[in-house]
């Protein structure tokens, strides 16, 4: 699943989302009528936490299912009525028992059971009694006497709503070209939300062939994992029957419901390949349907085994929570993660969605045709997909430099696990809550960079030849950590556990300090690093791979090294000129060098080093600059030696950390920050200038529209303020004069400045908007106006349904983001906490959260975490406790260092 966040908060795409974190510094079917059994006259009897697990064999963890009983196929018929918003159900589940017994438990919630039997091998059925048990979404069944082991068929009858929630099986709506309102279905399973669409075993490890059958009103049209077989009209109704599944996890279950149309099918080997969108949005599939098909043509030879479904449709929804779900043959999308106009998307927009759809198709090896077994190994799921986007993507354009732009997704993960309430990439999971909380950073960024670094450690050919014999061993089943450490130990003949345990299964990553004990010794050493003092009376220690770049008297030396123990010793030659740690940027550690090697590298010039160690070397210092180990004033001075920087993703850190500086400077010192940024700014935007040259690439191009907005913004730049005025005045005669890498900085820009009537003209441009990303610049634009009414104004619209509960979430974030209306949004917050707990989906309420980490005075600080404790709200995980911490150290730096910076920036 790929989330809106960042894992990746908080904006809606893996770069935004990297970013976001970075300001810190930081700163996821058969079926035929069965008479209703006796029991469906007995109302279904809700439970509660004390439902009685007597005489149920094997474990009674209240959040697993016991093992006597396991599904092995699901013939599902399904019938939504879109109008009344409900629908009904029948579930014949084949089971296995194990054991001789009277009870059977699997998950529901939010469905209404009106009948269950059991039939055996011997013939016969029996009626079960049913005890839904809501706090701990279970469904017991009792029988009146014992079912012996072996095969048996289970029949549900059961209704449900089509909720509003983005969850489960959910409507969805949209208007049409005309205004007209109309409503689809769709499903949002993962991790734990096939429960409220139909009862089962909604655990990973329950692998089933599921069937599905849809009956529908026959003017609509509807999706699900496998291909049609059949399609009729019954009793007035369209009755789709989809062929089986592989087997596969529940979660992994989609049904899509509506007004649809689809592109032809394009053939990628022997699979058939269309995207779906909602009527009149065709138009911008032709770009996402490109990706879609080079990605999966490279999936298929790089892990040497065929797509595992019998056709594969790419669906767009109107209304969905996260970025997109990993559905066998049915992937589902947030609009702006599949949809763009090629003529008008911005680079970054065109990205966005050639990661997320490789993203997603990675994912029917990596999690659908081999899943983990709980959710503590998500990673294995979501850090492979992510890894294994940027391979497809970089090899598709290679020319986007896909590796250079994941150092700013590797940053983000190093921002939440420099913290001392960081978690390991693999972390005990129990509640459902706990499962959604595992869809971060850490389990995307910091686990797709550990497996970079591992790629490059035994080398691009081992690894994949690893990742083949992994497929391989578990296809169709489920694996853990230790099944992939084998299959990659066994590729590279080396013990890989030894090597990666301590990255996965412990918390944090290392400082390695570089220091020269003389002309001819370099020391090497290794620290936790964190930015708030640790207590740990123990330091944990890596194994670290540390590619050493070394010049001297004119040569260049590489050195392959790998750090184990807390310090080694390494000889130099003579006359050393530079010499750089973690060359090429893979690694997942920060350096820090000592005054004097720092100076070597500085002197040289930066220029000498590549885009990857430019971006880590400020990344690095930022961090430390923060955590206090690097005077603020030496951190100042090293973004003076990028004023020529013409790489996006260096320029990334450094605007973060100048956003940072925005977030706490006192209001009265806001000018001369103004002012520092001005200077490091101009002299870039000067030399690139407003108009793309012949033959530039669209880097740059994305590069010029993000200076332009930072000093608009944060430099509040007068002067670019009337040119912005006067390019978008332009842009709306005629959009082809302006580059469209140029136009979010402009709409941006005239929003920060802007009055009412630009309120007023910026909303209904994001009602009337062409494409989803039209239609998200305008919206997030109402977060960045000044004036407290006109932002007060946009926090009331979402709760109040005019801005979809899939966006309202994160545009509270953003107006708390936003230093001008940060007290008014977290006023608005703590008054409409219960209602917006009500309205906005889960997910999206915890990155809402997340937003906090912008109220950098100690007065909030204290308000935030007061509010929090009162009404003991959970996010999951340790999600809260991260929120909180980026805070305290914001807040710290902000004490520490108030003076110093403007003493700092004083002319």
């Amino acid at each position: 699943m790929s989330e809106p966040v960042g894992r990746r908060q908080l904006f809606s795409t893996l770069a935004k989302r990297a970013r976001a974190l970075l300001v810190f510094p930081l700163a996821p079917f058969f079926l035929l009528a069965i008479r209703p059994a006796a029991a469906a006259t007995a109302p279904t009897q809700p439970k509660g936490k004390d439902m009685n697990l007597d005489d149920v064999p094997g474990s009674l963890d209240p959040y697993r299912l016991p093992r006597h009983v396991v599904p092995h196929r699901y013939d599902l018929r399904l019938e939504p009525d879109l109008r009344a918003a409900t629908f009904s159900g029948l579930a014949v589940v084949t089971i296995t028992v194990t054991r001789a017994t009277s009870t059977i438990i699997l998950n529901a919630v939010d469905l209404t059971i009106s009948s269950a039997t059991v039939e055996g091998e011997s013939g016969g059925r029996l009626d079960a009694a049913v005890e839904l048990d809501h706090a701990m979404q279970r469904c017991r069944l009792t029988f009146s006497r014992s079912l012996p082991a072996g095969e048996a068929r289970l029949t549900l009858v059961f209704q449900g709503t089509l909720n509003d929630h983005l969850r489960g099986f959910y409507r969805s709506t949209y208007k049409d070209q005309s205004g007209a309102t109309h409503t689809m279905a769709a499903t949002q399973f993962e991790a734990t939300d096939a429960r409220r669409a139909f009862p089962c075993w909604d655990e990973p490890d329950f692998k089933a062939v599921f069937a599905a059958t849809l009956v529908i009103d026959p003017g609509l049209t509807a999706v699900s994992n496998t291909a049609i077989l059949s399609d009729s009209i019954e009793s007035g109704k369209r009755v789709l029957r989809f062929a089986d599944s592989m087997k596969m996890s529940t979660y992994l279950v989609a049904f899509i419901v509506g007004q649809l149309e689809s592109t032809k099918p394009r053939l990628v080997g022997k699979t058939p390949l269309r995207l779906w969108t909602v009527p009149g949005k065709q138009p911008l599939t032709p770009f996402g349907l490109d990706i879609a098909a080079a990605s999966l043509a490279f999936f298929e030879d790089y892990y040497g085994i065929p797509y595992p479904g019998d056709k594969l449709d790419l669906l767009a929804i109107p209304d969905f929570a996260s970025g997109a779900m990993e559905n066998l043959g049915a992937i589902t999308f947030r609009e702006t993660a599949l949809l763009v106009d090629e003529r008008t998307g911005t680079h970054a927009e065109r990205e966005r969605v050639a990661d997320v759809v490789a993203h997603e198709n990675a994912h029917m090896w990596f999690g659908d045709l081999v899943t983990m077994s709980w959710w503590n190994g998500l990673w294995l799921n979501e850090a492979f997909a992510t890894f294994m986007e940027m391979l497809a993507v970089d090899a598709w354009k290679p020319e986007w430099k896909r590796w250079d732009a994941f150092g700013v997704s590797r940053a983000a993960a190093f921002s939440v696990d420099g913290l001392l309430s960081t978690r390991p990439i693999e972390y005990p999971v129990r509640a459902p809550k706990d499962a959604d909380a595992m869809f971060d950073v850490l389990t995307y960024e910091k686990g797709a960079s550990v497996l970079r670094m591992l790629e490059q450690h035994i080398g691009p050919a081992v690894f994949r030849e690893g990742v083949r014999r992994y497929l391989r061993a578990h296809a169709y089943g489920n694996a853990d950590t230790k099944d992939l450490w084998v299959a990659l130990g066994q590729a590279a003949k080396q013990a890989v556990p030894e090597l990666m345990d301590g990255w996965i299964f412990q918390p944090g990553y290392p400082l390695v300090t570089v220091r020269q004990d003389s002309e001819t010794e370099l020391v090497l050493s290794q620290q936790r690093f964190t930015y708030l003092a640790s207590s740990e009376s123990t330091e944990p220690r890596w194994q670290i791979p540390v590619p050493l770049r070394i010049t001297a008297a004119g040569a260049t030396e590489h050195r392959r090294l790998l750090l184990t123990d807390r310090e080694m010793r390494v000889s130099l030659p003579q006359g050393v000129q530079q010499l750089f740690a973690n060359e090429a940027g893979h690694g997942f550690y920060r350096v820090r060098y000592e005054s004097s090697l720092l100076q070597q590298i500085l002197k040289a010039g930066v220029d000498r080093l590549a885009p990857s160690e430019r971006f880590n070397l400020v990344s690095d210092a930022w961090a430390t600059t923060v955590s206090g180990l690097t005077p603020l004033s030496d951190y100042l001075y090293l973004t003076g030696h990028f004023t020529g920087e013409r790489d996006k993703n260096v320029w990334a850190v450094l605007l973060d950390s100048f956003s940072f500086l925005n977030r706490i400077v006192a209001a009265e010192d806001r000018p001369v920050l103004e002012s520092f940024v001005r200077a490091r700014l101009t002299p870039a935007v000067t030399a690139l200038t407003w108009q793309p040259k012949a033959g530039e690439d669209e880097l740059v191009k994305q590069l010029r529209g993000e200076l332009i907005g930072a000093l608009g913004k944060l430099g509040n730049d007068q002067a670019i303020h009337a040119q912005s005025a006067e390019q978008y005045r332009q842009y709306r005669a005629d959009p082809s004069r302006i580059d469209p890498n140029l136009v979010p900085a402009l709409v941006a820009i005239l929003a920060y400045t802007g009055d009412e009537a630009r309120y007023k003209e910026f909303s209904e441009r994001s009602q009337a908007a062409t494409t989803p990303q039209e239609e998200r610049r305008y919206l997030f634009a109402l977060a960045a106006f000044q004036s407290p009414a006109l932002l007060g104004r946009t926090l009331a619209r979402t709760i109040t349904g005019e801005i979809r509960t899939q966006d309202a979430p994160f545009v509270v974030s953003a107006v708390m983001g936003n230093v001008h209306g940060r007290e008014l949004a977290w006023e608005f917050v703590k008054t409409n906490w219960e209602q917006m707990d009500r309205l906005f989906p889960k997910q999206g309420l915890r990155r809402m959260c997340g937003g906090v980490v912008a109220l950098a005075t100690a007065e909030l600080e204290e308000d935030v975490r007061a509010f929090f404790l009162s009404r003991k709200i959970d996010l999951g995980g340790k999600t809260l406790d991260q929120y909180l911490e980026q805070l305290r150290i914001a807040v710290t730096f902000r004490s520490r260092e108030s003076q110093n910076l403007r003493e700092l920036l004083r002319p």
